[in-house]
C-alpha cells in the first residue's frame, strides 16, 4: 500500500480554465443550475400535496424517495453511457429525461394521482442523475487539474442559483394564497410544461456546441518543477493501475459520505417549509420564500467556499463546515423561535461546499477509472431517498424534534473530511 498523500492547496498561479473551454463551461455550469431548481421545487410539490392529495409528512417524504431514489437506479448506466458515448451525448441524454418527466406532470396531474406524480418524479430524476454524473467531471475537465476543486465548487455556486430559484418560483405559482389554483393541480400541471419546454430548448443549443478535448482532471499531481510547486505525477506503472475501486479507500468512503451528505440535505429541505409553518407561524407561500433565502446562504457559501480554498485545503474546509452544521441541527431543534429558525437557514451555509467537495475528493487519483468513480458517487445520491421518510416519521409527532437526525450524517462527512479523505 502507498504512504498517503499530502493534501496541498493549488496555489494561486494555476489558471482556472482556458479561453477555448468558456463556452462549454457556460453551458455546463447552467446544468447545475437546472437541478438546483427541480431539486427544490420537489420539496415545494412536498407541502403541496399534503394538503390537495392529502398525504402525511412521512407519505410526502416520499417525493424525495422518488427523485433520490432515481440516483441509485441510473447512476451506473449513465456512467456507462458517458463512457461509451462521450460527456456531450451524456449531457443531452439528462436533458431529454428531465424535459420527458416534466411534460408527465400533465396526465399525472389529470389523473390527481400521487404515485403517478412519484413516476414523473422519477423519470426526470433520473435525467438530473444522468446530468450529475456527467456534468462532474466534465466541469472537473475544464482546465487546469490543480483548479479542479474550485471549478467544481463554482458550478454548483449555479446550482444554488437554481435552489434559490426553485422555491421562489413554486412559492409564488403553487403556494401562492388566495389565487385561483392554490388548492389543485392546475398551476403544477401548467408550470412543469413551462419547464419541459425550456429544457428542450436549452438541449437544442447545446448539440450545436462544438466540444473542445477534455482533460483528465483527477491526475496525481506531485511537488516538481513549475513555478507553482506542481508537476503531473508520471503514469503509474504498478499493479494499481488494473484494481477496483473498492481498493481505493479514499472513493469508498466518499461514497459513504456523499450518501449522508445528501441524506442529511433531503431531509433538512424536506420538512423546512413544515418547521416555517408550525413552529414560526408562517403562511405556505412566506414559509417557502424563506426557504429560498436559506439558498441564496447556500450560493454565498459556495462562492466563499470556493475563494478559501485557494488558502485552505479542501479536506479541512469541509471537516468545519461539518461542524458548523452540528451546531446549527442542535440549535433547531430546541424549537426557541427565531434563533431556531436562523440556524435552520444557516444550515444551508455550512452545508454548501459539501456535495461538490466530497465528489472531487473522492475523484481524486482514481485515473481511467474517473467516469466510473462518478457514476458510483451520483449513486451515493440515494441518501435523499432513505432519510425524508424516516425524518417524516418524527416529524409527524414534532417537526423540531426531526432535526436532530441529520447530526449522524454530519458526523461521518467531519470524519471523511478530518482523516478518510486521504489517497493511499
Amino acid at each position: 500500500m502507498q504512504p498517503a498523500a499530502t493534501v496541498v492547496s493549488a496555489p494561486p498561479s494555476a489558471p482556472f480554465t482556458e479561453r477555448r473551454y468558456l463556452v462549454t463551461l457556460a453551458f455546463v455550469t447552467s446544468l447545475f443550475m437546472l437541478w438546483g431548481i427541480a431539486i427544490t421545487m420537489g420539496d415545494v410539490l412536498n407541502r403541496h400535496f399534503q394538503n390537495v392529495l392529502h398525504v402525511s409528512k412521512a407519505q410526502s417524504g416520499l417525493v424525495q424517495f422518488s427523485i433520490f431514489g432515481a440516483y441509485a437506479v441510473m447512476g451506473i448506466p449513465a456512467g456507462l453511457f458517458m463512457k461509451r458515448f462521450g460527456y456531450k451525448s451524456g449531457v443531452l441524454l439528462g436533458l431529454a429525461l428531465y424535459a420527458f418527466g416534466a411534460f408527465l406532470f400533465v396526465p399525472a396531474a389529470n389523473a390527481g394521482s400521487f404515485v403517478f406524480f412519484r413516476g414523473a418524479l422519477f423519470v426526470l430524476a433520473c435525467g438530473l442523475a444522468t446530468l450529475e454524473a456527467v456534468a462532474h467531471p466534465f466541469v472537473a475537465g475544464l482546465g487546469d487539474p490543480r483548479t479542479s476543486d474550485q471549478r467544481i465548487n463554482f458550478a454548483q455556486s449555479f446550482n444554488g442559483l437554481g435552489a434559490v430559484v426553485g422555491p421562489l418560483i413554486g412559492g409564488y405559482f403553487i403556494l401562492r394564497a388566495g389565487q385561483e389554483h392554490s388548492n389543485d393541480l392546475e398551476s403544477v400541471k401548467l408550470l412543469y410544461q413551462i419547464i419541459g419546454s425550456v429544457i428542450l430548448v436549452i438541449a437544442g443549443a447545446f448539440f450545436f456546441v462544438q466540444v473542445p478535448p477534455v482533460q483528465d482532471a483527477h491526475a496525481a499531481v506531485v511537488p516538481g518543477a513549475e513555478a507553482g510547486g506542481y508537476a503531473e505525477a508520471p503514469p503509474r506503472t504498478d499493479q494499481a493501475q488494473g484494481r477496483s475501486l473498492l481498493h481505493y479507500p479514499h472513493f469508498v468512503w466518499a461514497v459513504v459520505a456523499q450518501f449522508f451528505c445528501v441524506a442529511a440535505q433531503g431531509g433538512t429541505w424536506a420538512f423546512f417549509i413544515n418547521y416555517g409553518i408550525e413552529k414560526m407561524g408562517f403562511l405556505a407561500e412566506k414559509a417557502s420564500y424563506y426557504f429560498a433565502l436559506s439558498m441564496v446562504l447556500m450560493m454565498v457559501g459556495r462562492f466563499i467556499g470556493t475563494f478559501l480554498m485557494r488558502y485552505i485545503a479542501p479536506n479541512k474546509l469541509l471537516a468545519a463546515f461539518a461542524l458548523g452544521s452540528i451546531v446549527m441541527c442542535l440549535l433547531v431543534a430546541q424549537s426557541m423561535g427565531w434563533p431556531s429558525f436562523i440556524a435552520l437557514l444557516m444550515l444551508n451555509f455550512f452545508f454548501s461546499i459539501m456535495f461538490p467537495t466530497i465528489f472531487s475528493l473522492g475523484l481524486k487519483d482514481l485515473g481511467a477509472r474517473t467516469q466510473q468513480g462518478s457514476s458510483f458517487l451520483v449513486m451515493g445520491v440515494v441518501g435523499g431517498a432513505v432519510f425524508p421518510p424516516i425524518m417524516g416519521l418524527v416529524a409527524n409527532h414534532d417537526v423540531a424534534t426531526a432535526y436532530y437526525l441529520p447530526i449522524i450524517c454530519y458526523a461521518v462527512i467531519f470524519l471523511f473530511g478530518a482523516r478518510l479523505y486521504r489517497v493511499r
